[in-house]
């Protein structure tokens, strides 16, 4: 009476469900993972189309680039270059936690008035210092602009950014570059014509004031974002392989001296018989050669 092999009914056992749930789920997240380094990828891209179409532009008219203070497209005018004339004015405000040549700083911020009325306010770069224990700053240390001083001032829209939560506002720092919150720390008037939607980064100054580390125009770079999307796809063909791999072990084992696990094992001598053939012998195989002959 011949012998009864499992075969491979023991894939249908609790423990293999397990590792197949097991499987689903590590396969699950590396999609979502992935997914989220595609769309990572979209955005650097996007936000490398804005630099290339808006960066190098002509200075035009603060008017003109923004028609609406209240109201910006990210797309249409991000990194746009303007001018416009005016004036300094209220409290300067440190924008706090913003990496720099020297580490980590702040950037300086000060409103800017135009002859037309609008107020914007103006990153007029980083700089080393910070607030003290009491959330003030030491702006005799700073380098600022002079205020009732009229100016020709050159500079790039940005967005307001949004509130860090969990940061709050100090009476002369603020954790982000967002307009409502600059509104308070710099003292300016609740009814003031504020540029609620956009700030400015400064390029030039005529006259010439000394102002903060001036931000050099961004890189080109969508980063590793694809080829981290890729990993996680790799990630998951490897766990199907291993998976793949320990069900033909565990095979081999229930099913030894059956027919089929001597074919697996006579096709497994052939394909290293033949790898052996194409590489050649290794140093250790003619050296057990030569000693075997000896």
């Amino acid at each position: 009476m011949s012998k009864e092999y499992p075969g491979w009914r023991f894939l249908y056992s609790p423990r293999w469900m397990g590792y197949y749930a097991m499987l689903a789920v590590f396969a699950v997240a590396c999609v979502l993972l992935s997914n989220w380094q595609f769309d990572r990828r979209e955005q650097a891209k996007a936000e490398i189309a804005r630099i290339v179409n808006n960066y190098d532009q002509a200075p035009q008219p603060l008017t003109t680039v923004l028609p609406d203070p209240n109201s910006f497209d990210a797309d249409s005018q991000k990194w746009l270059p303007f001018e416009a004339t005016g004036e300094y004015l209220g409290t300067p405000a440190l924008v706090r936690n913003r990496p720099g040549s020297g580490g980590t700083g702040s950037h300086l911020v000060q409103a800017f008035k135009t002859t037309s009325g609008l107020i914007i306010f103006v990153d007029r770069g980083w700089v080393a210092e910070a607030v003290d224990e009491k959330g003030r700053a030491d702006f005799a240390a700073l380098p600022l602009a002079p205020t009732g001083t009229q100016v020709t001032l050159t500079g790039r829209l940005r967005g307001s950014e949004a509130v860090i939560s969990g940061s709050r506002s100090t009476v002369h720092s603020t954790g982000s570059i967002n307009t409502a919150e600059l509104t308070t720390v710099t003292g300016l008037a609740p009814d003031a014509e504020v540029a609620t939607a956009v700030y400015a980064m400064l390029t030039a100054e005529n006259p010439y004031f000394d102002s903060g580390e001036i931000s050099p125009k961004p890189l080109l770079d969508e980063g590793p974002h694809l080829s981290y999307a890729l990993q996680w796809i790799v990630f998951i063909a490897i766990a199907g392989t291993g998976i793949g791999y320990a069900a033909r072990q565990e095979f081999k084992h229930f099913n030894r001296g059956s027919k089929k696990v001597a074919h697996m094992e006579q096709q497994a001598r052939i394909r290293e018989a033949k790898r052996r053939a194409r590489r050649g012998a290794s140093d250790a195989e003619e050296e057990d050669a030569l000693l075997d002959a000896a």
